[in-house]
């Protein structure tokens, strides 16, 4: 009985005797992290949709999104399918200050050059090219410098020379920067995302290879009655694939197993016990990537490539989270839901499919690339046009 007690008494939580923040430091410190947030974001959009642009490379962004999917599949809410979006926040502020900073570069070269034109060789250019060569090499130091301090916009504005003699003088500094440069990156792991983006390009090919070859295969048939036939058969494999391999890709991304692109059984057993939420997930998947077919009506120009492909992640981003959110209820659930619930999402599913099926069939009409752009489907494969790198 006294251990009992003894142990009742260790759960009563000990009151603290320092004092809450203020509401003033709750808003600025809500407002800061809100804001960094933001800054992340932004970043991490802007990041993906240029190595969107980069063959190969591409599966990061691809592994990027299917790891967010599974991060929210794990812990059910939507907030946690930003994986090191402090990171990027940092990131974006580096790339914003050092951008900053080389403005005076700029307008002093601009100078240099104004002078060079007007007579070459004179006193004045190459006084502004010296001063321009001091300027470079004083710039580099204090941008390499903030950097090695952190990197956050505080380092930028003032290059504190006391701290950076204590730094030279440490015996421990490049080992110092080996471990933060480590553990910076260790909480975005690069190598790991690209291989889930490349296995996952992988399971979503294998489902949506034949419907789509049967469906460009319609295209060169000349006759209406083949090549209708053909276009039924193809398009009913598409939509069975795209009724499935969003939430195979997800489930992927969680047990990282690739047997998990043939686990129909276990997909439908998942939909059994949410199957509202999978058809909402399905709904939005579908609805988020017809726009985007647009914007391959034309072709793009290799030099601003990476701007639709901003488009294309801001559109498939939420998609992939709502997938993950559909698995994570469904994963929390023991039990089927009644059958009125799953009989009318499947019903409701068949028109969204149907729709989507028929809309993206005639969009090789209306692509650059005619039906060779059925293989592109950005919604499950890597989130830019493949045809357009």
């Amino acid at each position: 009985m006294p251990a009992a007690t003894e142990t009742a008494n260790l759960s009563v939580p000990v009151e603290s005797s320092a004092p809450s923040p203020s509401l003033f430091r709750r808003l600025f410190r809500w407002g800061r992290n809100a804001t960094g947030n933001l800054f992340g974001f932004v970043t991490l959009v802007l990041g993906l949709a240029l190595v969107s642009v980069v063959p190969v490379l591409n599966l990061l962004s691809l592994g990027y999104l299917l790891e967010a999917s599974a991060r929210v599949a794990r812990g059910g809410k939507l907030r946690y399918g930003f994986p090191g979006i402090r990171q990027f926040a940092r990131l974006g502020t580096i790339a914003l200050f050092v951008w900053l900073w080389t403005l005076p570069l700029r307008l002093v070269y601009d100078f240099w050059q104004d002078a060079e034109l007007i007579e070459a060789g004179s006193q004045k250019a190459d006084q502004l090219r010296i001063f321009l060569a001091l300027l470079i090499m004083a710039t580099a130091f204090h941008l390499i410098w903030a950097v090695l301090r952190g990197g956050k916009w505080w380092h930028f504005l003032w290059p504190a020379p006391v701290q950076f003699g204590k730094w030279l003088a440490s015996e421990r500094k490049f080992g110092t920067l080996a471990n933060n440069v480590k553990d910076f990156f260790g909480k975005v792991p690069l190598v790991e995302l690209w291989i889930i983006g490349a296995k996952g390009f992988l399971g979503a090919a294998i489902w949506l290879a034949l419907p789509t070859l049967l469906l460009i295969a319609a295209g060169g048939i000349e006759k209406p009655g083949p090549s209708l036939l053909v276009s039924l058969l193809g398009g009913t494999l598409l939509g069975i694939a795209v009724m499935y391999v969003p939430f195979l890709q997800t489930r992927f991304a969680v047990t990282r197993r690739f047997s998990e692109f043939f686990s129909v059984k276990e997909a439908r057993n998942l939909f059994r016990r949410a199957p509202l939420a999978f058809w909402l997930a399905l709904f939005i998947t579908l609805l988020f990537a017809l726009p985007l077919y647009l914007l391959k009506i034309e072709l793009t120009p290799n030099e601003v490539a990476w701007l639709p492909n901003l488009f294309f992640v801001l559109f498939i981003y939420p998609a992939r989270l709502i997938v993950g959110w559909a698995v994570s209820r469904s994963l929390r659930h023991t039990e089927n839901r009644v059958w009125v619930s799953r009989w009318g999402a499947r019903l409701a599913a068949v028109p969204v499919v149907a729709a989507y099926v028929f809309l993206v069939w005639l969009t090789q009409y209306l692509s650059w690339h005619g039906s060779w752009s059925l293989m592109e489907q950005h919604a499950f494969l890597v989130p830019a046009p493949l045809l357009g790198l």
